[in-house]
């Protein structure tokens, strides 16, 4: 009697999720489609910190900065 009840109940989900299935290549595009845009991101955040850390190194290089007038020390002269 269970096993009967659980089957009938399986059954009558079947009509109801027939309108629902999604074409294998529709499946297929889509996760194409995804994979490739994840790849682009992927390079293009990676180029972007390469970027980033060749303008921060150029920012605290130093031969940029410029030279402070220091005032001569009296005593040594």
């Amino acid at each position: 009697m269970g096993k009967d009840s659980y089957m009938q109940g399986a059954v009558c989900l079947l009509p109801l999720l027939l309108p629902f299935i999604i074409p294998k290549t529709m499946l297929l595009q889509i996760g194409t489609a995804s994979i490739l845009l994840l790849i682009l991101t992927g390079k293009a955040t990676g180029n972007a910190i390469v970027a980033l850390g060749s303008a921060s190194e150029e920012l605290f290089r130093g031969d940029r900065l410029p030279i402070l007038p220091f005032p001569e020390d009296i005593e040594s002269k």
